[in-house]
């Protein structure tokens, strides 16, 4: 019953996973197009440092959500491992715990972040300085907001299904 779920939510983090690896690409161009053009011209590019900014955010909340599908997400489980290898039913509990936790506080993100984006949209705000660079603020409150419902998802599969223990090969596909 959860497979298609589990498929759908892996598959859109696995996209997610790459488009923030192409916002990290298009992030070395820009940053390797402003070095030259202010070394070599003396004209760097205006809202390199917006568009660094913007980039940051954007790589973090779209590969977020495949780093908490693979259980990659850093933290320090020392005890969790030791509890899991002394008395797995209680690790598996604590872990399933950990999860669930995790997942309320995304869902919190998400609720928190919703009316921020809506107030960009709506309001069409933008960072940068006027007639330098500018660009609107909602893309990336939407991201963000998208980040944490497919993260709640993937924690809360976590918590039904348990945690994914899988094979480092096995990790990056859906099979």
């Amino acid at each position: 019953m959860l497979k298609p779920v589990h498929k759908i939510a892996g598959g859109v983090a696995i996209a997610a996973n790459a488009v923030g690896t192409f916002v990290v690409i298009a992030l070395i161009a820009v940053v390797n197009y402003d070095i030259v053009a202010r070394s070599v011209f003396n004209k760097p590019f205006l809202g390199a440092v917006e568009v660094v900014q913007f980039s940051m955010v954007l790589i973090v909340f779209l590969q977020l959500p495949d780093v908490v599908r693979v259980g990659r997400l850093t933290r320090s489980d020392g005890f969790l491992g030791l509890m899991t290898r002394r008395r797995p039913p209680v690790g598996r509990a604590l872990s399933r715990a950990i999860d669930a936790l995790s997942c309320v506080f995304m869902v919190i993100v998400a609720i928190a972040i919703w009316p921020e984006f809506v107030e960009m949209w709506e309001s069409r705000d933008f960072f940068g300085v006027p007639g330098v660079f500018t660009a609107p603020w909602w893309p990336v409150k939407l991201v963000i907001f998208l980040s944490a419902c497919l993260c709640a998802i993937h924690f809360a599969l976590h918590v039904i299904t348990g945690p994914r223990v899988t094979a480092p090969d096995e990790q990056d596909t859906l099979a």
